[in-house]
């Protein structure tokens, strides 16, 4: 039986009902409704057995929303959603969403930490209080973060050992800049947590040239998360439908297994779908 291929990190927003200022000038071409029957093709051309849905912006309802979503969608395998962190009560939204009927499908939160002014956001002492709620509920946090705030989320992994953390989109380099040795430097400082921690090699192909980027301008970023993280601490992403002003979704996928071509298929087979199944804990696709 092949390993299960699993797509780690994906959308769906319709502009209509959601804040997302940033789809205009060159992301107007993806100012349009993502739903689940525009991903649906895509992952049966490419062999992709299933999904997880994540947060596209700051708003419970579109967790909420999601989960809704992963009940009725037979690929989704799991939804990293929003909720606040600062709200004292935070404990009691995480309880709510996990008791309701769709509550399985959360198996993560996330909040675009890349736009807070302050770099050392995660560091609040508020912020700091809802980690811990999600640690106490068993969720993973997904760490959206540019090299800016990556020291900030290297000491907050540090201090939290008991939650498990995603880096998405390797942080987001400025591979189009060759922005390679300062963000190499601070992403060194997750080597000596990676036992609770993983890293998405995902988002790629948008911080480099979006009208000329090959495989070759993601293998050292791709190299060096492999040598920082592991093997076995990496997973396979598109960012569909972000991806699509820099290329095709079998574009991301031919250019990740390029940058992998000297691993064995043990190796691939986790980062293509058996470690976002540990890491989130997707129950569609564990082991009995």
């Amino acid at each position: 039986m092949a390993s299960p291929v699993i797509d780690s990190h994906h959308h769906f927003w319709d502009p209509a009902t959601g804040d997302y200022p940033w789809l205009n000038g060159p992301f107007e071409p993806i100012n349009r409704v993502f739903a689940p029957e525009d991903l649906r093709p895509l992952l049966r051309a490419n062999g992709v057995d299933g999904t997880v849905l994540v947060q596209t912006w700051n708003d419970l309802g579109e967790t909420w929303d999601y989960i809704e979503i992963a009940q009725k969608t037979d690929f989704v395998a799991g939804v990293v959603g929003w909720v606040d962190l600062t709200d004292a009560q935070v404990a009691r939204t995480i309880a709510a969403l996990k008791a309701s009927p769709a509550g399985r499908w959360l198996v993560g939160i996330r909040h675009l930490v890349q736009d807070e002014p302050d770099p050392e956001w995660l560091l609040r002492d508020d912020v700091r209080r809802g980690l811990g709620a999600l640690a106490e509920a068993g969720l993973v946090y997904d760490l959206v973060v540019k090299p800016p705030q990556l020291a900030a989320a290297v000491q907050t992994v540090a201090d939290f050992p008991q939650l498990r953390f995603v880096v998405d989109h390797i942080a987001k380099p400025d591979i189009k800049g060759r922005g390679f040795e300062a963000w190499s430097a601070l992403m060194g400082g997750f080597a000596g947590r990676r036992d609770h921690v993983w890293c998405k090699l995902s988002g790629m192909i948008t911080e480099a040239d979006w009208h000329d980027w090959s495989p070759d301008d993601l293998r050292p970023y791709v190299a060096e998360v492999l040598r920082i993280f592991g093997w076995d601490r990496c997973m396979f992403g598109t960012d569909w439908p972000v991806c699509l002003v820099a290329g095709r979704y079998e574009q991301v996928i031919a250019a990740l297994r390029a940058c992998l071509a000297d691993l064995g298929p043990t190796q691939t087979d986790a980062i293509f779908g058996l470690n976002a199944i540990e890491a989130y804990g997707l129950a569609t696709y564990r082991k009995a």
